[in-house]
């Protein structure tokens, strides 16, 4: 069985980072990546076709995998990432997903840790949480491009300047 780094994907910055990262240790493991993007219907996933029906699920299983089809393209354009590649969407909570991805104490998880907040800076987002906590194999967390936080502060001095004023 051919060993893998799993790599949450979610198409943020934050996500790409990691997949980039998660290439680079495939690369060098002579491992297959194999890019995971977990969803949820709306509303957090409670429910299921009783409630909405197998068209909403047919909707939100193809919106996945049209997002993960975006953030590969996005992250490895027509070059590809040089590495044997296996996308996966699968439905759940993001952490869970993760871990059950994983097949063997082999495998790397690597996952982002998103933007640390001002106020609460020494945590950790929830799924890098779960993933530390719980993965059979060893978890690489990775830290936000520098760029993202810059960019994330741009957009909060954005939101916080009035957009025009009246005399």
């Amino acid at each position: 069985m051919q060993r893998r780094v799993v790599v949450g994907v979610s198409g943020s910055l934050g996500s790409l980072t990691a997949l980039h990262r998660a290439t680079a240790e495939a690369r060098e493991r002579g491992s297959e990546l194999y890019a995971v993007l977990a969803w949820q219907l709306p509303g957090g996933g409670l429910g299921g076709r009783a409630t909405y029906g197998t068209a909403v699920l047919r909707e939100c299983r193809e919106a996945a995998v049209e997002d993960l089809c975006t953030a590969l393209d996005t992250a490895f354009a027509a070059g590809g990432p040089g590495v044997p590649l296996v996308g996966r969407t699968v439905r759940g909570e993001p952490g869970a997903v993760l871990v059950d991805a994983v097949r063997s104490s082999d495998d790397l998880l690597v996952v982002g840790t998103g933007i640390r907040g001002r106020w609460l800076p020494g945590l950790r987002a929830p799924v890098a949480r779960h993933c530390l906590a719980h993965a059979p194999c060893p978890v690489l967390a990775v830290p936000p491009n520098p760029l993202e936080a810059e960019i994330a502060a741009v957009r909060r001095r954005a939101w916080s300047v009035p957009y025009m004023t009246r005399k």
